[in-house]
């Protein structure tokens, strides 16, 4: 059976189901006796095993199936839940983290068979005594065979009499009567589709009479581990059995030929009893039983199955986004609203010319209200909570926890911030970095921490927020903070800065030379940190994402890392700037004010051009210069000046001529233009031009 079409599923329920077991077994570990939580683990184990299995991802069942065994135990009661078999359970979920990477990367489990940990699961199992084997030694004897358990089953199978007139005209035109009882295997996850794969072999070589439990019951999943099927033919039994045996995760079926004469095998109501009613009801359910499997939604992709093995394509990952039905219907709502706004567009063109132009701008309004909240709502639908990627780092401090020695806690809010899908697929790398930065630099030993008069737990804190267009995550942490001077004496060693730059240098500005490439203040290498690769790359990843990071320390209180992202990458308010002949655009977020700013006004300091700015001195960034571009000769005095922030830093950009305020659509310059840092993109206006969108934080 081909299951690549399924693969992209498989990979984001996979990414659910691991995201849920690593929250869960946190929990569990603070809360062992939750049974809840213990249940929940159990339904995600025993979800993952399947969804593995029916994909044929052999290793990655096994291992699930030992995780679920355990949980079965600890459901019971027979194992109790400490911090050894937390360690394991988390060591699986690295093992099953690494086998979804493989998919992803080739559609291929690969050939890790993680025996160690599969061995330690077995000796949690085998370690809880002699009481597990015991019992299921006991549950063997107890249970009787699987021929005895099916052999009546259709003894009370009810027949009515529209039924049994059919079978008995049936047995007149030489065909035979079976009953067959299916058994799904126990591991079985979509019993419903299974299901609708026998009724479809059955129905090839025969009829369909009755169904217990009902077709519809068998289509919502409201059966156990068997169904009962009656049936007339002209094949033979065996046959019949080996077609519904042939699909895939059925356990056994076993049949029999019926005899109605003497009314064995099934119950017939006596000839003489008239039930009109019932006979109605029983054509409606033979209906059912014959008609019912033929609709059957759920399983339809996998009758298409081809026996041929093909090779399964890579997958494309990342590329879904669940969606509230709500946002999908404001979104059709508008859809609507913008086909009426065309076709209100056809009918003004149509008109009288002395009419035209006033209805015309009137459906203009229109229209540009409906594509904002088009916007707005497409906006919702990318939108998904950064909760996916924050659920990893508890486990991730647990473990630096023990791997440093240190002990921390990680305190998250605002995990229900929403961001667009493509920043928050690549948020994660940078925030990892932040967090051990604080665990390994930022938090002090316990004794260290003891002798300050601070608790001896250290707390780590992720914060998310929404500010205005753009989403602020903060990381801080109540540790040593950042020692200034010991990162100007590292600087100066390595030659990035002379003594004399280092003396007129403010503390923000040492600070931030900890974002240089290959920079690093700790004293030996470790796997933590020391390699000098961390904060370079969370400041290259943030600002590709057009958004900025910044620091604020106290040397003894701890530091904040703050990041802030646009909302979105695709759409952005801008204003619209000439300089020269070219026409730019800036984005809205970054700008502060405009300034009509006299020549005479501007200073120098430091040979750099400033201007004083209602007690502020504001740096100047003339843009001609920057983007290369011949001024436009003009008599006027004044200088028209963007002044733009960044974090606590402001800049005055010189420009030539203001257009206005605009909504754009980015457009990506492609891997060819990577040189040019202060380009982060491009649009194309109204009449068909190209604009340069310019990077506000890069020129400052």
């Amino acid at each position: 059976m081909d299951v690549s079409q399924y693969l992209e599923i498989f990979l984001d329920e996979t990414n659910e189901h691991l995201t849920n077991l690593n929250t869960r077994i946190m929990e569990l570990e603070s809360d062992p006796e939750n049974m809840d939580t213990i249940n929940e683990i159990f339904r995600a184990a025993h979800s993952l095993k399947g969804m593995a299995g029916t994909m044929g991802y052999k290793r990655m069942q096994n291992l699930t199936h030992d995780m679920e065994n355990v949980f079965s135990e600890v459901r019971n009661g027979v194992i109790k839940v400490n911090s050894e078999i937390i360690d394991v359970l988390f060591q699986c979920l690295d093992a099953l983290e690494e086998y979804k990477d493989n998919i992803q990367g080739s559609a291929d489990e690969g050939t890790n068979d993680n025996e160690p940990i599969i061995k330690m699961l077995n000796s949690i199992l085998n370690g809880s005594g002699a009481a597990a084997p015991a019992k299921e030694a006991a549950d063997k004897e107890a249970a009787p065979s699987v021929q005895e358990t099916v052999s009546n089953k259709w003894d009370h199978v009810m027949l009515d009499d529209s039924q049994v007139n059919v079978i008995r005209e049936a047995q007149k035109q030489g065909k035979k009567v079976y009953g067959l009882n299916v058994m799904v295997q126990e591991s079985c996850i979509l019993k419903a589709a299974r299901a609708f794969l026998v009724f479809k072999a059955v129905e090839e070589q025969g009829e369909i009479i009755v169904s217990d439990p009902s077709a519809q019951d068998v289509e919502d999943e409201k059966f156990d581990r068997d169904f009962t099927l009656i049936i007339f033919s002209d094949a033979e039994l065996d046959d019949i059995i080996k077609a519904s045996e042939a699909v895939s995760e059925i356990d056994k079926v076993i049949g029999a030929e019926l005899d109605l004469s003497n009314n064995k095998n099934v119950h017939i109501p006596a000839e003489e009893e008239e039930a009109p009613a019932e006979e109605e009801s029983g054509e409606e359910e033979s209906a059912t039983a014959v008609a019912a499997p033929e609709s059957a939604p759920a399983a339809a992709p996998a009758a298409k199955a081809e026996p041929k093995k093909q090779t399964p394509a890579k997958p494309v990952v990342n590329r879904t986004v669940r969606v509230d039905i709500e946002k999908l219907d404001s979104l059709m709502n508008l859809v609507s609203e913008l086909i009426i706004a065309k076709n209100s567009l056809v009918s003004v063109s149509s008109q009288e010319q002395t009419d035209v132009n006033s209805a015309f701008n009137e459906q203009i309004e229109y229209l540009e209200s409906v594509t904002t909240n088009l916007h707005e709502s497409v906006m919702k639908v990318r939108m998904v909570p950064i909760e996916s990627v924050v659920t990893k780092f508890p486990r991730m401090i647990r473990d630096l926890s023990k791997k440093l020695d240190k002990k921390m806690e990680l305190y998250m809010t605002g995990e229900e911030t929403e961001l667009d899908r493509t920043v928050v697929d690549q948020i994660g790398d940078p925030l990892m970095h932040l967090l051990r930065n604080s665990a390994d630099h930022g938090l002090e030993p316990a004794e260290v921490r003891i002798q300050r008069g601070k608790p001896a737990v250290g707390s780590i804190f992720l914060d998310a927020y929404q500010e205005g267009n753009t989403v602020v995550i903060e990381v801080r942490d109540d540790g040593n903070g950042i020692d200034v001077e010991a990162v100007k004496q590292k600087a100066i060693d390595r030659g990035t800065i002379t003594v004399e730059q280092a003396a007129n240098m403010t503390d923000k500005e040492i600070i931030d030379l900890l974002f240089l490439p290959s920079f690093s203040t700790a004293k030996k290498v470790t796997d933590v940190s020391g390699r000098g690769v961390g904060l370079d790359v969370v400041k290259s990843m943030i600002e590709s994402l057009s958004g900025e990071v910044e620091v604020k320390s106290k040397l003894g209180e701890g530091s904040t890392w703050t990041i802030r992202l646009p909302l979105t990458l695709a759409i952005i308010q801008a204003l619209m700037v000439v300089v020269g002949e070219e026409k730019y655009a800036i984005s809205l977020g970054s700008i502060q004010t405009l300034e009509d700013v006299p020549a005479s006004d501007v200073k120098l300091v430091q040979n750099k051009e400033v201007i004083h700015l209602r007690g502020t001195v504001i740096p100047l960034i003339r843009l001609n210069e920057v983007l290369d571009v011949e001024r436009k000769p003009t008599d006027d005095e004044n200088l028209i000046v963007v002044i733009v922030k960044k974090g606590d830093r402001l800049a005055g950009l010189v420009i030539d001529e203001l257009i206005g305020q605009q909504e754009i659509v980015i457009k990506s310059l492609g891997k060819y233009i990577k040189q040019c840092k202060f380009i982060s993109g491009a649009t194309i206006l109204g009449d068909g031009e190209i604009a340069l969108i310019l990077d506000a934080n890069t020129l400052i």
